[in-house]
């Protein structure tokens, strides 16, 4: 009788553990939530946390958050944490301890969208009148049109912080961006920021006047760097890689960048400066895309005047598209300025929008006094090691659609190793004199160091959180 109730036990116990073996776990049981309107808080490692819903960081009020905390947005309530204008967020991760923005999730299962993403903004300059973030109900308005009073506030710090999976859709056709700057001012400081496999675009500026420096956007769903609304801040070392199956309907580009929602005379101009960036196209061999959304190095549309330095373009199918005469003009006139970059290897190098000729947009490119370089030839190993780029990673695993876990982007031989330069007048104008790493002597976002070790991540996907 014993032994049968000593059976009978150890049967009921293996039951037990079958049945709980066999339950799907809920990733978002027992975590600490964040909903609606926060007030001045600090999230801390030791535990992990959940936004749900639209959840703010009103006026007045400070988010603080510990190197090495883990923040999950939760699909279900198409989460997404907004900063709103007057609001702080002090996010200064280290090195050995990013803090980490992610989809809730369980590894294997995230995807582009899962959550909505971080949005920023504050009182800046912007040239829209009372501009608001799509997808946000009720509506929130950010910047100040066409005044310079809050360009040096502080919405607080980004250091060391990945954003990854965002981009959901909060509206039909209304997604957010893995990071939405509207009116941020230049007090803000944002260092060493990865946004990865997003639903929209990687970094979206909307007006105002904050820099940025080693930034990351790898597998975004739409635009690497798009630009939008009067934005005038700087940003040096910019790394954005396309995932080769997939963009979005409307095209997808390494550099979007626009003076407004249309082709009118407002300002402030777009007029930002881009220095040292490397956008790594989705062509890993020949010169086709395997899909044709994927579009242009750089678009530049809408009387925007970005101006762009010492970069590199490789691996897409089109160059740099002048999309209106408006845009050839700003450039013509030197509004926006495009110097010592190289472009690798496109199928075509130049494209052209409505009343602008593409041998407009080569004369400008190839004018000797900007020092721009273009290699031709198929996208291959024997193209890239020309410009000095080290492309092991690019190839193999890159082709079936994955990312190597560290990759390694350091450049110390061929074109890009040199040839940057910092004498063009506008790094001598006020907002960036002190700004630009002007000892640079290398094109692209690396040298001889990849600043990428030690805290970036290229494989989120798998990532165990």
């Amino acid at each position: 009788m014993k032994k049968l109730l000593s059976l009978m036990a150890f049967a009921a116990v293996l039951a037990f553990f079958s049945c709980e073996k066999e339950t799907p776990v809920d990733p978002t049981d027992n975590l600490n939530e964040l909903t609606g309107d926060l007030s001045t808080r600090t999230l801390t490692k030791d535990k992990k946390w959940l936004l749900k819903g639209q959840v703010f960081v009103r006026s007045g009020q400070v988010l603080t958050i510990e190197p090495g905390t883990v923040i999950l947005g939760d699909k279900r309530t198409r989460a997404t944490l907004i900063i709103d204008k007057g609001g702080k967020i002090e996010a200064n991760g280290t090195l050995a301890e990013p803090i980490v923005f992610t989809s809730s999730l369980e590894e294997g299962l995230r995807d582009r969208g899962d959550w909505g993403g971080l949005v920023i903004l504050g009182n800046a300059n912007v040239n829209q009148p009372s501009p608001a973030i799509e997808g946000i109900t009720p509506a929130v308005i950010y910047g100040t049109q066409n005044s310079t009073a809050n360009d040096n506030e502080s919405s607080g710090t980004l250091r060391y912080v990945r954003v990854e999976f965002a981009g959901i859709e909060l509206t039909p056709n209304n997604e957010t961006n893995s990071i939405t700057m509207g009116g941020v001012g230049r007090g803000t400081v944002m260092e060493y920021c990865q946004v990865s496999y997003g639903g929209d675009d990687g970094f979206e500026w909307f007006g105002g006047t904050v820099n940025g420096k080693y930034f990351i956007s790898l597998a975004s769903w739409d635009d690497d760097f798009d630009v939008d609304y009067g934005w005038s801040g700087n940003l040096q070392y910019g790394l954005g890689i396309r995932y080769p199956s997939f963009a979005d309907q409307s095209q997808s580009n390494g550099i979007e960048t626009d003076n407004g929602p249309n082709d009118n005379d407002v300002q402030p101009y777009t007029d930002g400066v881009f220095s040292n960036m490397t956008l790594i196209g989705p062509i890993a061999s020949g010169t086709s895309n395997s899909v044709a959304n994927n579009a242009y190095a750089a678009d530049f549309r809408r009387r925007t005047g970005l101006s762009v330095f010492n970069s590199v373009f490789a691996g897409f199918r089109f160059g740099i598209r002048f999309n209106q005469a408006s845009v050839l003009a700003q450039y013509q006139n030197g509004v926006g300025v495009l110097a010592n970059n190289i472009m690798i290897a496109p199928a075509t190098p130049f494209s052209a929008g409505s009343g602008v000729q593409v041998a407009d947009v080569e004369a400008y490119w190839t004018d000797a006094s900007r020092s721009n370089t273009t290699v031709t030839g198929a996208v291959d190993a024997a193209v890239y090691s020309t410009a000095g780029l080290n492309v092991d990673w690019f190839y193999g695993s890159r082709l079936a659609d994955q990312y190597p876990a560290t990759p390694n982007f350091t450049v110390t031989s061929g074109t890009a190793a040199t040839g940057a330069s910092f004498a063009h007048p506008k790094f001598g104008e006020t907002t960036r004199t002190d700004f630009f790493n002007k000892m640079v002597t290398h094109r692209g976002a690396f040298g001889a160091t990849d600043w990428t070790d030690g805290w970036a991540e290229f494989n989120p996907v798998n990532k165990a959180y």
